[in-house]
């Protein structure tokens, strides 16, 4: 039989959920080895996709699914381009290394079970989101990792910093959660469709000019949110409180580049704008500054990590605003370095803490001959970063300073900004790969020793690729970074990546500009950090301060509000009901201009009047009962007429059922009014009676004529003579009523009983807690 591909690789998509669910009984049963275990999964998907990478530098773009409700069209479609294999490598290429790291580094925690379950979750969502050709499935795989990220972040929950870290992160995504689902939809109804790829193909956007700006709106709040841009950048040094592998998985190849990768996504169909261009030129820019400087003015190894990532985030979002073929070809390459040596400094960063108990920069120094292979991974990752050939990071270097010109004052800024940004981020390269090693050895808390072999050979292994492209310079660029550009432009990109330097071009005087001013600055490094601590000390004021006031004033505000509207009194509970009921009853008669006419009774017969004379006489027992239990028992006579002019009108069943629910009815609200020891009257002033006498007349005026309305329109038998011919055929029974509601409703039904069951249940724990408290 042959091989259902959309199958094989939709199960493949779902092995890491699937894994996850085994890897609690997994780490249990083998203990430290689970990580080698567990990689298995991710390596699989990766060897799988690298399979993949001709064909797609070929110009081939995979396509594979699976319906979900084809009555609205709505898939699970996804597709294999330049862009998404790339993201799909590296996700899972370093998620691999990142559990074999975990499983030593957390091997003592008791949750290690857990910890590795939801890293494979997250690397499933990952996963999902940049394969995902669907606008429903992206926002989907969206949320899981939002979802998942929080769960890593907060994973060590007895800590209240790790506590806040998780949430704030939640609460900062979330709002870029819901932006996107407002574009997705957005883009759907104006493209009608939710594939993303025929997006491309549908004008409808730019042709709508009021709608290009909202959808805009939508997807860079999505890609700022999650990609850590001024100024939502708040979580993700607060993220830092997450154990090692998190910070390393999540912020440097995962979750922050999710942003990058929807902008990137969409590029095709919106970057020709000027408000795509300006947008992103400018938060980017500032970002890249912003991160950069206060990198400079750290101490801890994770936090100088997670500004430099804030700021390499904001560099690549100023390339995506460029939009040209040369800005995505530096994009991809920026990307996969990134990536590499950024996930490597977080593991050895990690090793460093796990090794010598501090993260200290300041009191780290003289460890080369006790952590000799972290300072050679460092030292390869460090060097990458630093931009320095052959490594990889050079190759990006060069991309990115091949689109700059000084042209004119917008090229010019771009320069100097991009420019300072990089050499502000290789000072802190220097720090981050030598000042730990270097120099004379210093006390600390523990006695200096290396990392196991399961810590190194990650970051090992990530060094040594930034360097490997030494020997495929072409390849590299023809089967990686060229497929991912002309992803992001929607068009073929020729790579030109060459070991070649060109002594009279610009790209190489920057790039001596930019190592010049790095080594400057990491000479300085001290001098540097003590004036950027002296300027923050200040400014008291923070963005991330800003985030505490405002939750703590929305917290305020639900109790205010709490107290306002919840203050416990039925009565206005009930008015505020009903005057809502009459106000949407009224207010679209009025403003549709759709007041029924008069209506034509026919004569009525001796028992239809009895009927109604039942009715009004219940009325009036109901408003003139001397106590409340008379008044619950007139309140039966209006079931009673009403099951009555049931069986007048040939609904037996239903005359049936209106008699037995009002006979409950009765009972239930008897009991309970014994049981509340509620006084016999019920003493109320005139102006309550007359403001519930007027809400009550009102709201059955309302309904009457609406009901007259409705009566007024043509009656369509098309559902009634469905069930009439139906119901003998396919559900066997001639009870149209009951076939409804036990087949067609079958399940609706299954719900209402569930509800009252429920309730039951609840009305008799109470009154058995009250009884067991007497």
């Amino acid at each position: 039989m042959a091989l259902d591909f959309d199958a094989f690789a939709v199960a493949l998509l779902l092995a890491p959920f699937l894994m996850a669910l085994l890897a609690p009984l997994i780490v249990r049963e083998t203990g430290a080895a689970a990580g080698w275990i567990l990689a298995i999964v991710p390596a699989g998907i990766f060897a799988a996709l690298a399979t993949m990478i001709g064909e797609v530098a070929g110009g081939r773009i995979v396509r594979f699914g699976i319906g979900w409700v084809p009555a609205l069209d709505l898939r699970f479609d996804f597709l294999i381009d330049g862009l998404s294999l790339t993201f799909c490598l590296v996700v899972s290429g370093i998620g691999a290394f990142i559990l074999i790291y975990a499983g030593s580094y957390l091997k003592t925690h008791r949750q290690l079970g857990r910890f590795m379950a939801i890293l494979l979750a997250f690397t499933g969502s990952m996963l999902g989101l940049v394969l995902s050709d669907s606008l429903v499935a992206l926002f989907v795989f969206w949320e899981l990792t939002a979802v998942a990220s929080y769960l890593l972040i907060g994973f060590e929950h007895e800590r209240p910093a790790a506590r806040r870290a998780a949430l704030q992160a939640l609460i900062v995504t979330a709002i870029g959660g819901l932006a996107l689902l407002a574009g997705g939809v957005l883009l759907s109804t104006l493209a009608g469709t939710w594939d993303i790829s025929r997006l491309a193909d549908s004008r409808a956007l730019l042709d709508a000019v009021w709608s290009y700006p909202i959808v805009f709106a939508c997807l860079a709040l999505a890609a700022f949110t999650k990609s850590a841009q001024l100024p939502f950048h708040v979580w993700l040094p607060n993220a830092m409180e997450a154990p090692t592998p998190v910070s390393a998985f999540l912020h440097s190849a995962a979750m922050v580049q999710a942003g990058i990768y929807l902008l990137a996504r969409f590029s095709p169909l919106m970057s020709d704008t000027w408000i795509w261009q300006g947008t992103l030129c400018l938060f980017g820019g500032a970002t890249l500054l912003w991160g950069a400087f206060r990198a400079l003015g750290q101490t801890d190894l994770k936090q100088i990590l997670a500004q430099t990532t804030i700021a390499s985030l904001g560099l690549m979002m100023v390339l995506l605003g460029f939009g040209d073929a040369v800005a995505a070809m530096a994009v991809a390459a920026y990307f996969v370095a990134h990536a590499l040596y950024k996930a490597g400094l977080f593991l050895v960063a990690g090793i460093i803490d796990h090794g010598t108990g501090t993260r200290d920069v300041t009191r780290l120094g003289g460890l080369r001959d006790h952590l000799t292979i972290s300072f050679i991974c460092a030292a390869l990752a460090a060097l990458s970063m630093f931009g320095l050939p052959p490594f990889l990071g050079w190759f990006a270097k060069e991309e990115i300073y091949a689109d700059l010109h000084v042209h004119d004052f917008a090229a010019t800024v771009g320069l100097v900004v991009l420019v300072v940004g990089n050499m502000l981020m290789g000072a802190s390269a220097l720090t981050l790969g030598l000042k730990p090693f270097m120099g004379p050895l210093v006390v600390t808390p523990e006695a200096p020793h290396e990392g196991g072999f399961a810590l190194w050979i990650g970051p090992a292994l990530f060094g040594l690729c930034g360097l490997a492209v030494l020997f495929g310079v072409s390849a590299y660029g023809d089967q990686i970074v060229a497929p991912m550009a002309a992803a992001i432009v929607g068009h073929p990109v020729e790579a030109h990546l060459s070991l070649a330097v060109d002594p009279l071009g610009l790209p190489l005087w920057l790039s001596l500009a930019t190592w010049a001013g790095a080594g400057l600055l990491y000479w300085r490094a001290d001098s540097v950090r003590t004036a950027i601590a002296a300027l923050e000390r200040r400014f008291t004021w923070s963005i991330d301060r800003g985030f505490d006031a405002l939750m703590f004033g929305l917290i305020r505000f639900a109790g205010d509000c709490t107290r306002l509207l919840q203050h416990g009194r039925l009565e206005l509970y009930l008015v505020l009901l009903f005057a809502a009921l009459a106000l949407t009853l009224f207010v679209p008669l009025s403003t549709l201009g759709a007041w029924p006419g008069a209506p034509a009774f026919a004569a009525l017969t001796p028992y239809e009047g009895g009927g109604m004379a039942l009715a009004i006489a219940g009325i009036v027992a109901v408003v003139i009962a001397p106590t409340r239990l008379a008044a619950i028992l007139a309140l039966g006579l209006q079931g009673l007429a009403l099951a009555l002019l049931f069986l007048y009108f040939g609904a037996p069943d239903l005359g049936f059922t209106q008699l037995l629910v009002e006979v409950l009815s009765v009972v239930v609200l008897a009991l309970v009014m014994t049981r509340l020891r509620l006084g016999p009257r019920d003493p109320r002033p005139l102006e309550d009676w007359l403001r519930d006498g007027t809400l009550a007349l009102v709201c059955g005026a309302g309904i009457a004529l609406v009901l007259l309305r409705v009566l007024e329109g043509r009656f369509d038998s098309r559902l009634g003579d469905f069930f009439a011919s139906a119901s003998v055929a396919l559900a066997h029974g001639r009870n149209i009523v009951n076939v409804i509601l036990v087949d067609y409703r079958g399940l609706d039904t299954l719900g209402e009983i569930t509800v009252v069951m429920t309730a039951g249940i609840a009305v008799l724990a109470l009154l058995r807690r009250r009884k067991g408290s007497q």
